[in-house]
């Protein structure tokens, strides 16, 4: 399943660390994030639970880029 996200972050270097947090999170097959679009596309794993996922990804993004915002 794929879905997309409203973002918003500062800078294509923010967005670039947020994709690499997103990609790494348990649950996640895939993520794409663009600064030029301000949106998130994540693909989840089959049978993952897209809501814990995607807790799970805004926790890890606000690691590495703790002013970014993730609508969901």
């Amino acid at each position: 399943m794929k879905k997309t996200y409203k973002i918003e972050v500062d800078c294509a270097n923010c967005a670039a660390k947020m994709e690499e947090a997103a990609k790494h999170t348990v649950g996640v097959a895939d993520a794409v994030v663009s600064f030029m679009t301000q949106k998130m596309k994540v693909e989840f794993d089959d049978g993952a639970d897209v809501s814990a996922v995607m807790n799970q990804v805004v926790k890890n993004c606000k690691k590495v880029e703790d002013d970014c915002e993730v609508y969901i």
